[in-house]
């Protein structure tokens, strides 16, 4: 047996919110199946400690706050129902027995007596969690909610003991891997559909399914998180059971939409820096898969950031990735989502209406585009 990623999320520092005296409920979707599971707490961006007085896993119940309380597991960290965990550290708890279902909805919840600050997290999750009134509220079955939100906080993974043959499969990303625009609470994005099929065709243990997508990242420059070279020790290698990746990062390159002049993309750069992701996964005992960077013309999502420049950019960059240098298997993501009368656009009805984004049928589509043979 071995620990596996069923679900994950990448941090960054997440302006904004603090919490003191109050109780996180987090609602997240696992993709394979275990019988013991611990937490990974992460404060890779704080600048202070933070501290957890309890903290427990559980099934959730229903589309809300609630969770199954026969399946509610306290957690504690090396024996102590308090943890701390250090600037810049990440903890884990020590394992609990619990009946995890493939494709389940946990509930990760956490009491926080203290301020906190410089908070590690999650924007954007696509997914509504809960904060409650004042007050720890971590063992309760119906958490009260003080206010819902839309990102997840410190918890950056739940791990499953699996088989040694289970594998893990990261995916590292941007916004497209993240799925945003998609529709909140629905799972659209592709890594969630990629699991999906997993688990139809292969089983409830076959591979983890680990998301690690950001709106806004890039290969070569920061914007609103650690650029993919600098996360990647983190964000893919240190992912438990991790055998795989697949790569889908360059879009937000081509973009600079902020209009650096020094961070304007040209294809040796993006080439250069996709091929050092490929050798350090493959050095980390992984297999190497890329996806193809989807079109976006007339873009209006931020308007102006497509180009014809930067279109042959893309072409160019895309290219050299369907010759399938360092990389073990390329997924077209651009061939499955393209207009094939107007290659540079994406198809209409994988289009979320930004001309950037895909639809939720875009992303579902993407996940079925993953050859399933490439993890055989």
């Amino acid at each position: 047996m071995h620990w596996t990623g069923t679900w994950t999320t990448a941090s960054a520092a997440v302006d904004g919110a603090a919490f003191e005296n109050r109780t996180l409920r987090m609602c997240m979707r696992a993709s394979i199946a275990g019988k013991t599971a611990r937490i990974r707490l992460s404060n890779a961006h704080g600048t202070g400690p933070i501290s957890v007085a309890s903290a427990s896993i559980a099934l959730r119940k229903g589309g809300g706050a609630a969770i199954h309380q026969d399946s509610s597991r306290k957690l504690t960290f090396g024996g102590e129902a308090h943890a701390t965990v250090a600037a810049g550290a990440l903890i884990l708890s020590d394992p609990v027995e619990l009946d995890l279902p493939a494709l389940a909805d946990i509930a990760v919840t956490l009491y926080m007596p203290y301020p906190t600050q410089e908070i590690s997290g999650h924007k954007g999750a696509r997914q509504t969690s809960y904060l409650s009134p004042t007050g720890d509220f971590s063992a309760a079955a119906d958490m009260p909610v003080g206010e819902p939100v839309e990102s997840w906080y410190f918890t950056t993974c739940v791990e499953v003991a699996t088989p040694a043959s289970t594998r893990g499969i990261v995916a590292l990303g941007d916004s497209l891997t993240d799925a945003n625009i998609s529709t909140p609470d629905a799972n659209c994005r592709w890594p969630d559909q990629l699991a999906r099929r997993l688990v139809a065709q292969r089983g409830p243990q076959f591979a983890g399914v680990m998301n690690q997508g950001i709106g806004g990242n890039r290969i070569c420059h920061d914007v609103q998180a650690d650029n993919g070279q600098k996360r990647f020790d983190r964000d893919v290698l240190a992912q438990p059971g991790a055998t795989h990746l697949i790569l889908l990062l360059g879009t937000n390159d081509l973009r600079n939409r902020r209009g650096i002049a020094h961070q304007e993309a040209n294809a040796p750069a993006m080439i250069a820096g996709m091929k050092q992701l490929g050798l350090r996964a493959k050095a980390g005992g992984l297999k190497a898969c890329i996806g193809t960077l989807l079109p976006y013309e007339n873009e209006t999502f931020v308007p102006g950031c497509w180009t014809p420049a930067r279109e042959k950019v893309r072409q160019a960059v895309n290219d050299w990735i369907r010759k399938g240098e360092i990389f073990d298997a390329v997924i077209d993501f651009d061939k499955a989502l393209r207009d094939p009368e107007n290659p540079t656009k994406l198809l209409p009805n994988w289009d979320c209406g930004d001309h950037l984004h895909p639809s939720d049928a875009g992303y579902l589509r993407m996940g079925d585009a993953v050859d399933l043979n490439l993890f055989d």
